[in-house]
């Protein structure tokens, strides 16, 4: 499929005859070549926990970052990190924010998987 240009030259993000496109490589999004090459971020290897409620009407979240793993396996892992503390939560930008002050649950359970994790902040 031949990209169109236009005077923004913004990529091709949906074709009727492919359907979703991928917006890095051009290709349909079941033929992506950018997801697979994706690798996971680079860290300190120290998962940090962090609590937050700033502009979020003064809920309380948990933040999780520095996890080196891809989206797919992030996402399953905050499944399971939501499941094991009965709440909602997140998953995106590489980070998993759980809903809830749950940080001592979430830091025995990330060190039981064997991640070296931490409490940052105050």
């Amino acid at each position: 499929m031949k990209k169109t240009s236009s005077n923004n030259d913004a990529p091709v993000v949906y074709s009727s005859e492919f359907g979703r496109m991928c917006p890095g490589c051009g290709k349909p999004l079941k033929d992506c070549v950018c997801r697979k090459n994706a690798s996971a971020p680079a860290g300190d290897g120290v998962v940090r926990l962090r609590r937050e409620t700033k502009g979020r009407g003064g809920k309380t979240v948990i933040v999780i970052a520095g996890l080196p793993l891809d989206a797919d396996k992030l996402t399953a892992l905050a499944g399971e990190l939501k499941r094991r503390c009965g709440c909602g939560g997140t998953a995106k930008d590489g980070i998993i924010e759980i809903q809830g002050d749950h940080a001592d649950v979430l830091l025995a359970e990330l060190a039981k998987r064997g991640y070296k994790a931490k409490r940052a902040g105050g």
